[in-house]
């Protein structure tokens, strides 16, 4: 009997989770990565700052599945093979130990995503994955049972192909996978930060609130949670949440829109009243600019009075009604206009790809072409920033690898 060979295209979290499952799957068969770059896991290198937010301490499936805008519905079947707790497990098992931050992002204790890096690298080498750099497929054409790829303008017969390309800003990128008969999805960007060229809030660059709401005007987009002024605009989760769950539409927006920014979270009119009202039994003599009732960041709090010309240097005593609904609609309901987004280069995520009606979420097969499988982010997948794109390559990439067709 002749031995099995499978190529994994693509250098990525999910080209080598789906080859190391690959080999564990079936330790006879070749597998080989071929990556087009000279570059492996570039992702995995510049994620979480360089740190690698591997996966989210989320370990209900249910729960899980809602943080993905894309593919929620179909990962949830697939983390009944392989999700949160069996990432832990799989990187624990190989002596690297995760931790669990405040907003229960994972990463290694090392702090440090060469890490992460290091034990994917070990593990294909322990198990005899070959990798292939600076190799380029061209095309993948079916062959009876098997299927040929073209590699640097050379055939060459797989049994089966695990594509892990990852996401492309253009839907020209996945031309190679349409002429197989692939519905594609056209790719917009995801997790970005909102452009504010014209807004004077940018003078507070580096500023960040814990817990922000924003809304975008005239949709139902609502997200809450930590927020970053740069000297851009605004980023952070609860930007960046935004733009997740509100990838297609901003895109149909030409990213000109405004938003709605409550400064104090979910707070309600009536919670806000009742604050300032035992503040000022409290603290009335004090000066507003000296005494702020919500523990907000200095500079927010005196830009926010001088946005709606209050003059701090009064008492709160005589803030008065006009001043009470002032400070309110600027706390609850601050508006900027948002001109533009910027990416992250390195870390970019896109919504759209592969359409997942045409996978089988059970293997990760194809249902068009028999013997070729999908993983990752060449996937119309996506989720929310804090580890779960991650989690969603090792996902998937564990079972493309492990199922046979």
């Amino acid at each position: 009997m002749s031995v099995r060979k499978i190529a994994i295209i693509g250098g990525g979290a999910a080209g080598f989770f789906a080859a190391i499952s690959a080999k564990q799957h079936e330790p006879n068969a070749h597998v080989t990565i071929y990556e087009k770059s000279n570059k492996l896991l570039a992702k995995v290198k510049v994620s979480g700052g360089g740190r690698c937010n591997v996966t989210h301490a989320c370990f209900e499936k249910s729960a899980l599945a809602k943080f993905y805008p894309r593919g929620g519905k179909q990962l949830r079947k697939a983390f009944d093979q392989f999700y949160t707790q069996d990432t832990v497990d799989w990187f624990t098992n190989r002596g690297i130990d995760l931790k669990v931050e405040q907003d229960n992002r994972m990463f290694p204790t090392t702090d440090n995503s060469q890490t992460i890096i290091d034990t994917l690298m070990d593990e294909c080498k322990r198990l005899g994955v070959r990798i292939s750099l600076g190799s380029a497929i061209r095309r993948i054409s079916p062959q009876s049972e098997q299927l040929a790829l073209t590699i640097d303008n050379k055939e060459t017969l797989f049994d089966k192909v695990i594509v892990a390309t990852g996401g492309s800003p253009k839907k020209d990128g996945f031309n190679w996978l349409e002429t197989l008969g692939h519905t594609i999805q056209n790719p917009v960007p995801s997790l970005f930060t909102f452009n504010m060229p014209k807004e004077k809030i940018k003078s507070l660059m580096g500023l960040s609130v814990p817990n922000a709401t924003v809304r975008v005007q005239k949709t139902k987009l609502m997200q809450s949670g930590p927020l970053l002024i740069t000297h851009w605009g605004m980023s952070g989760p609860a930007i960046l949440k935004t733009s997740a769950w509100g990838a297609r539409l901003l895109c149909d927006l030409n990213y000109q829109f405004i938003i709605h920014v409550n400064w104090l979270g979910e707070i309600s009119e009536e919670a806000f009243k009742e604050k300032v009202n035992d503040h000022m039994q409290q603290y009335g003599k004090r000066l507003m600019r000296n005494k702020n009732p919500f523990l907000l960041p200095q500079r927010l709090w005196d830009y926010l009075l001088d946005r709606i010309a209050l003059d701090g240097d009064k008492p709160w005593m005589e803030i008065g009604k006009k001043g009470l609904n002032k400070l309110l609609n600027v706390l609850l309901n601050d508006q900027y206009e948002v001109s533009g987004k910027t990416t992250f280069k390195e870390e970019f995520v896109t919504c759209g790809g592969v359409s997942l009606s045409e996978i089988d979420f059970k293997t990760m097969q194809s249902k068009i072409c028999l013997g070729l499988f999908f993983a990752g982010e060449v996937l119309d997948i996506d989720g929310v920033t804090g580890g779960f794109n991650f989690q969603a390559a090792w996902t998937t990439g564990f079972i493309a690898g492990k199922h046979s067709e």
